[in-house]
């Protein structure tokens, strides 16, 4: 077995297979959203906001679209996701929950590798073609990159606060 010889180790020293998320100076507080039992992803009584994409015709029916208005409208923070939230079939699907998780947020995620219907009716739902996908408080938020950048700014932080509060 041939040894490595230090200049060949040295750029893999102290690599890392994942790259942390930025730590961030303060934290959001949810005090004034009481904490209560996670709701089952069933299709809820609160009225879902149609996302202004869905409206027009594409290749989700409207029975597809009703169900996804229900369910993004069933609960404050819902990430469709390639796998689960404990686990994550993708890096950016495990960058978001990192992310939510980092911020103490109750949310629900529905894996998209588990139904291809399901999977190309979100692609015409919210004229978004790539997952993870985030709905804040009914409402299509973004992708991995646009969730980061919003994280990295305290619009998320800010956008999460608002939504618990409603």
């Amino acid at each position: 077995m041939a040894a490595v010889s230090a200049p060949a180790a040295a750029p893999l020293a102290g690599a890392s297979l994942r790259t942390p998320l930025p730590t961030r100076p303060h934290s959001v507080s949810f005090a004034a959203a009481p904490r209560t039992a996670p709701r089952p992803l069933t299709l809820g009584a609160r009225p879902a906001r149609r996302l202004a994409a869905a409206a027009g015709g594409g290749a989700a029916g409207p029975d597809m679209r009703e169900t996804l208005d229900k369910v993004v409208g069933a609960h404050k923070v819902v990430l469709f996701m390639k796998g689960t939230k404990d686990f994550p079939q993708c890096g950016f699907s495990h960058t978001v929950v990192q992310i939510l998780r980092s911020l103490d947020v109750p949310f629900e995620t529905l894996d998209v590798l588990s139904n291809d219907a399901l999977r190309q009716g979100l692609k015409d739902y919210s004229s978004w073609p790539t997952f993870p996908q985030l709905y804040i408080d009914g409402e299509f938020f973004g992708g991995c990159d646009i969730t980061l950048e919003a994280y990295k700014s305290g619009e998320l932080q800010e956008t999460l606060e608002k939504a618990m509060c409603s």
